[in-house]
This record gives C-alpha cells, sequence and structure tokens, in this order.
C-alpha cells in the first residue's frame, strides 16, 4: 500500500496488534457464525440480517488489511530511550497559551493514538507540526481553525 513508515509508540503499536488479534480471533469468527446464522433463515435477497453481516465483514477485512498494513511498516519510537532539548516525535511537550496564559502539556505521539483528553496529539496534527524542532523558550504559531495560535515552549521532555 504506502511505503512511508508508520510512526507510532510501542503502545501504539501494542495496540494495533491486539486490535488484528482481535478481529481474526474473535470479531471475524463470530461474523462468520452470523452470515452462516442469517443464511439458515431462507431467501438471502430480502435477508436484511444477511446483508448486515456481509456488510459488516466488508469493513472487518478493510479495518485489518489497513492494520496490517501499518503494522508492517510500523517504527516504534520509545520515548524513554529519546532525550535532547529539540521536540521530535515522543516528546512531552509543556507549553503556554500566548492568548490565555494557560499551561498546557501535550505528548505528540502517531497518528491512531492521538487523544486530546489524555493529552496526546498525532506528529502530523497542526500544533505538532509547529512544535518540532523547537527548544524551550521558543514560540511556536500555527494556524488553528479559529484562526492563528501562538504558544510558547516551557519544557521539553520523554519518558
Amino acid at each position: 500500500m504506502n511505503p512511508d513508515p508508520y510512526f507510532c509508540t510501542p503502545r501504539g503499536l501494542a495496540q494495533i496488534r491486539a486490535r488484528i488479534r482481535q478481529i481474526k480471533e474473535a470479531d471475524r469468527p463470530q461474523n462468520v457464525a452470523d452470515i452462516e446464522e442469517a443464511r439458515a433463515h431462507g431467501d438471502l435477497s430480502e435477508n436484511a440480517e444477511y446483508h448486515a453481516a456481509k456488510e459488516k465483514q466488508g469493513l472487518l477485512d478493510a479495518e485489518l488489511r489497513t492494520l496490517e498494513d501499518r503494522n508492517s511498516r510500523a517504527q516504534a519510537i520509545d520515548p524513554a530511550t529519546l532525550s535532547g532539548d529539540k521536540v521530535v516525535f515522543g516528546a512531552t511537550v509543556t507549553v503556554l497559551q500566548d492568548d490565555s496564559d494557560d499551561e498546557v502539556t501535550y505528548q505528540i505521539v502517531g497518528e491512531d493514538e492521538a487523544n486530546i483528553k489524555e493529552g496526546t496529539i498525532s506528529y502530523k496534527s497542526p500544533l505538532a507540526r509547529a512544535l518540532i524542532g523547537k527548544e524551550e523558550g521558543d514560540e511556536a504559531t500555527f494556524q488553528a481553525p479559529g484562526g492563528a495560535r501562538s504558544y510558547e515552549i516551557v519544557e521539553v521532555k520523554f519518558s
């Protein structure tokens, strides 16, 4: 599919592999059973259960292909093995919002690991792209949906 590396943390790679196992060992076998049960109900042309189960099969297959592709291209980067002054993938960055003087801390992680409520952002997000390469004391400005936002980098750490 895509020859580019898929960057993630070890936790993110474990989540991908766990989901692959879940699909192969539980979701797909259950789906096959659902299809067989729906087939037993007779006329397939008007059998909503059968059509729903077949649609789910297609969705599971697509998800599995995507996950297996990411797993094959995965480059897990352990933040605990990193150090330095610059913001890079895996760094935990505390920033001061210029407009509100609120301090916020984010860890820069892989695309599928990002969860703003947990304080993780994708390395592909506009904020992360603005932060990467900067150091403590630097200002990072990026274009948010509501307009330009500026942050001062207060701390960069790896854990």
